[in-house]
C-alpha cells in the first residue's frame, strides 16, 4: 500500500513538473508579419542576447502575403524589412536592411542602416509587453505595429505609415545603384557621425541630446515613431503580456502621401500623393532649387499634413500619419 502511494505521488509530481515546464515554454505572443507593399519584402528577425531564438530569422513575403511567427515567453528583439534583394552572384544580399548573412535567413545578423525597426520586449516590467517602431537608425520602408486588442492609451498602433524616401533630404538620401532612385533615408547620426546627432559623449543624456532639424523631419511625418535616442515619451507603447498578439505591416494602406520630385522605385502599390493641393510637402534646404535656398546654412523643414490624413486621424483615433 505504501509503495502504491509513493508511485501515485511521483506520478502527480512529474505531471505537475511537466505542466510547469510547458508554462515556462509557452508562447508569449504571435507576430503576424504582413506585406502591403507592391513589391517583395524579406523580413529579418533578430533576438536580443539571452532571448530564446524564434523559429525563423528571415523569409520572403510577396505582395499581399503574411506569415505568423510565434515568440516564446520573455522574448526580446527586433524585426525589419529588407528590400531589393537578390542572389545573382550566389550570395543573397539586399540593397536596404541587409543582415550580412549571405542568406535569406539572417542567422543572428542585424539590419544594416538605414532601416525601419520594430522593437519588442515581451513579458517585461509590470506584466507588460513593450514595443516601438524606431527611425533612430534611419528609414527604408513604411511599417506599422498593431496590437490584437487595443485598449487605448499606450496599447495602440504605432509606426510610420508615410513613404519618406522620395522626400528624404539630400544629405540623408540613399539611392539605388541601378537607376539612382531613392531607396532609403539615413539618420543624421549615420550620415554625419556627430555626437549631437548620435546622443553620445557630452550629448549622452536626455538633458543635452535634444531633437534636431533632421530628427524633426522624421517626427513630424511619423509622430509615434522614435526619431532620436531619447524620444521615449511619445514613442514607447505597452500592452498586457501573454494576452496580446501583434501584426507588423509593411506599407499599410493608409491615406498618407508625400509630394516630392522623383519616384521611389519601390513604391508601386503605395498610396501616392493627392493632386488637390493638400498634399504633405517637405522642403529641405539641401534640396531646394533656388540659389538663395542653396546658399542658406540653416536646414529648414516645413511640413503640411494632408487633409485626408488629418480626417482619417480624427475619425479613427488610432490611425497613424
Amino acid at each position: 500500500m505504501a509503495a502504491a502511494a509513493v508511485r501515485s505521488w511521483c506520478r502527480r509530481a512529474f505531471a505537475a513538473l511537466a505542466v510547469l515546464l510547458q508554462l515556462r515554454g509557452a508562447r508569449s505572443a504571435t507576430f503576424t508579419i504582413a506585406n502591403g507593399c507592391g513589391y517583395t519584402v524579406w523580413p529579418g528577425l533578430l533576438s536580443s542576447a539571452g532571448s530564446a531564438p524564434l523559429p525563423t530569422t528571415g523569409f520572403a513575403l510577396a505582395p499581399g502575403e503574411s506569415r505568423a511567427v510565434p515568440a516564446p515567453s520573455g522574448w526580446s528583439g527586433r524585426l525589419w524589412g529588407r528590400t531589393l534583394c537578390a542572389a545573382a552572384t550566389g550570395r543573397f544580399s539586399c540593397a536596404t536592411g541587409d543582415c550580412g548573412s549571405g542568406d535569406v535567413q539572417c542567422n543572428g545578423g542585424g539590419a544594416a542602416t538605414p532601416a525601419t525597426l520594430a522593437e519588442f520586449t515581451l513579458d517585461g516590467s509590470g506584466g507588460l509587453d513593450f514595443y516601438d517602431v524606431s527611425l533612430v537608425d534611419g528609414y527604408n520602408l513604411p511599417m506599422v505595429v498593431a496590437p490584437s486588442t487595443s485598449t487605448g492609451g499606450k496599447c495602440a498602433a504605432t509606426g510610420c505609415a508615410a513613404e519618406l524616401n522620395a522626400a528624404c533630404p539630400a544629405g540623408l538620401r540613399v539611392e539605388a545603384a541601378a537607376d539612382g532612385g531613392p531607396v532609403a533615408c539615413r539618420s543624421a547620426c549615420d550620415a554625419f557621425g556627430d555626437a549631437q546627432y548620435c546622443c553620445s559623449g557630452a550629448y549622452g543624456n536626455p538633458n543635452t541630446c535634444r531633437p534636431s532639424t533632421y530628427s524633426q523631419f522624421f517626427k513630424t511625418a511619423c509622430p509615434r515613431a522614435y526619431s532620436y535616442a531619447y524620444d521615449d515619451a511619445t514613442s514607447t507603447f505597452t500592452c498586457a503580456a501573454g494576452s496580446t498578439d501583434y501584426t507588423v505591416t509593411f506599407c499599410p494602406a493608409l491615406p498618407t502621401s508625400v509630394k516630392s520630385t522623383g519616384q521611389n522605385p519601390q513604391a508601386a502599390g503605395l498610396p501616392q500623393q493627392l493632386n488637390n493641393g493638400t498634399t504633405m510637402v517637405f522642403f529641405g534646404g539641401n534640396t531646394q532649387t533656388s540659389s538663395a535656398a542653396a546658399a542658406s546654412a540653416n536646414l529648414l523643414f516645413a511640413v503640411t499634413i494632408t487633409a485626408a490624413a488629418a480626417v482619417a486621424l480624427a475619425l479613427s483615433g488610432s490611425a497613424l500619419v
